[in-house]
């Protein structure tokens, strides 16, 4: 098992590399200098060669670009992403709290999307062409439809607006977390059920389930196994949800106010804030290859198989 981590770790590596590239680059994807795009940022209203030449220098753009992209990296591993072109803050000052708020919110989501995803799955797995499956999936196939914008507007202005149950924007407690996190439910449980739904419709035709209920063994017991051969088809899926749902917040995150990574990367686009820009791309990215990573891993320790054909 050590060499199998060891192997996806030294695969990953390479990959984290491409990404810092890529995500460097980001900087000169623009018509513009790179020294124009800040001096614009900061709303200088005449940019003169002088300034240019002092921009280049103070942010070291007169330099070559492997030695910037060196210096960048260097920096990005300590966590040291620069400082905003806007505020001139610190840019892990300004991503740090927006990063744990969405964080906590994706974290939330996740549990709650795996949960129903589960539960939804396998209730309609074992009713497979009965009523209760074909009322599950056409329900979820209606929800999954809906703009999320568009439900979650409706669910502020009536739990909202009307009730005065829930806050309408904002992080002021646990109740900020019910109408986001059911949403995210909404967008997402009902993709993430028909992989589990159909593992274990694929797993319930498989011989050692004859065989189990041949010896007797309890309908709970068999159930287990199924469950548990049934998840390491979908836990690949579900580790990539949380990256996945960090991703996606920007639509939520913008609607319910929410302070977190979605608005801080959104206001950060509209103002050109490139190295907001750039650690936003790249934690984002980090985690898609860590979780793919762990997937791998977790899928490895639930099938040892798997192990032996990476061995080859």
């Amino acid at each position: 098992m050590f060499k199998f981590i060891f192997r996806r770790i030294s695969i990953m590596i390479p990959l984290m590399l491409i990404v810092s590239l890529i995500t460097f680059g980001l900087s000169f994807i623009t018509n513009e200098q790179p020294a124009v795009a800040i001096l614009h940022a900061q709303g200088v209203p005449h940019i003169t060669p002088r300034l240019i030449e002092e921009t280049n220098a103070k942010y070291g753009f007169d330099q070559p670009l492997i030695v910037q992209y060196w210096h960048w990296l260097m920096q990005a591993v300590q966590l040291d992403f620069g400082t905003s072109y806007i505020t001139g803050d610190p840019v892990v000052e300004r991503i740090g709290p927006a990063f744990i708020n969405t964080f906590k919110l994706t974290v939330v989501s996740s549990i709650a999307v795996i949960t129903v995803s589960i539960v939804l799955g396998v209730t309609s797995a074992l009713t497979a062409g009965k009523y209760t499956d074909r009322i599950i999936r056409s329900i979820a196939f209606f929800l999954t439809a809906l703009p999320s914008y568009w439900v979650a507007s409706i669910l502020i202005i009536y739990f909202s607006v009307k009730l005065n149950l829930l806050p309408t924007s904002g992080l002021t407690g646990i109740e900020s977390y019910i109408l986001p996190v059911t949403i995210i439910t909404m967008s997402y449980a009902g993709i993430y059920f028909r992989n589990v739904r159909s593992a274990m419709i694929e797993q319930l035709n498989k011989d050692y389930v004859l065989y189990l209920k041949a010896c007797g063994v309890t309908s709970s017991t068999v159930l287990w196994h199924v469950l548990r051969n049934a998840l390491q088809v979908a836990v690949s899926i579900f580790c990539m949800s949380v990256p996945m749902i960090m991703a996606g917040l920007v639509v939520i995150e913008h609607v319910f106010a929410w302070p977190g990574l979605g608005q801080l990367s959104l206001k950060a686009i509209l103002e050109q804030d490139f190295p907001v820009i750039q650690a936003y791309v790249l934690i984002v990215a980090m985690l898609f290859i860590i979780f793919n990573t762990l997937a791998d891993i977790i899928n490895a320790l639930l099938n040892p198989r798997l192990r032996e054909v990476d061995g080859r």
